[in-house]
């Protein structure tokens, strides 16, 4: 769940009013002011279960769950309470392939997407132990986001895929002072607190010089990617990936490796 949604759930603890899917989900339309439905969170996991083989950690699935227990212990749904929308039009989670050779996957409650992120379609049978030495690298696809993304200023959920790949590369939890992890969480801090865009700082600020401020580095495999994603939009509201960013680039490089 993102920072942003767990802000809005919070205020709900008071059980003044239902936590409608505008509270957790970019949507407009009837659905969203609509309760987070225990049904719906139950079709919704289901449906991830059938399309994903597993729940994505932190997508929609997980964040209607939160919100429909909150609601039923509140009083304002059962447990067999389903909007009519999810009903009627059905809840999906489909996937299509573009021209780089990425998943896209969508989670959507009738026309009302939930999120949409990209995810790398690669072989099963391959593993990191498989991986050469000349594949790319956690450090080299940041730095390649700093390249196709570099003018965007660095937000929350930025910083969240930075760390994410900086804990994969170097399998460890610790924020070093001035490390990349660190430089990223500043840059976002600082950002949301700056007014004028030209004064916010950067991806290509932070992620220029990525392979030089990894301790250490490792090939990305399809894991890192579909971690480093999950990391991404669990801290967006809207939970979508952004083009070019951080676990876009993750995802590409990913496909090339596996393909080599």
């Amino acid at each position: 769940m993102s920072q942003e949604q767990q802000k809005k759930l919070r205020p709900q603890h008071d059980h003044d009013r239902p936590i409608n899917y505008s509270d957790v989900f970019d949507v407009s339309g009837e659905l969203a002011s609509q309760p987070v439905a225990p049904r719906d969170a139950a079709a919704m996991q289901a449906a991830e279960n059938m399309a994903l083989v597993k729940t994505q950690r932190g997508g929609p699935a997980g964040v209607m769950q939160s919100g429909a227990e909150a609601n039923e212990r509140a009083g304002f749904t059962s447990y067999s309470t389903a909007t009519h929308i999810a009903r009627d039009q059905g809840i999906t989670v489909s996937e299509s392939t573009v021209a780089d050779g990425n998943r896209i996957i969508t989670e959507a409650i009738g026309d009302q997407v939930l999120a949409q992120y990209a995810t790398p379609e690669v072989p099963t049978r391959a593993s990191g132990a498989a991986l050469g030495r000349d594949q790319s690298t956690i450090g080299e696809a940041l730095e390649a986001t700093a390249l196709s993304a570099g003018d965007k200023a660095v937000d929350q959920s930025d910083a969240a895929a930075i760390y994410a790949a900086k804990v994969r590369a170097s399998a460890t939890n610790e924020i070093k002072p001035g490390g990349i992890g660190s430089r990223a969480q500043s840059a976002a801090t600082q950002n949301d607190c700056t007014t004028f865009f030209s004064d916010k700082i950067t991806i290509s600020d932070v992620l220029g010089d990525a392979t030089t401020k990894l301790s250490d580095d490792k090939p990305v495999t399809r894991e890192d990617a579909k971690g480093i994603t999950s990391a991404e939009i669990r801290n967006k509201p809207d939970m979508r990936t952004t083009p070019g960013g951080v676990a876009s680039s993750m995802a590409a490089a990913a496909r090339l490796n596996q393909s080599k």
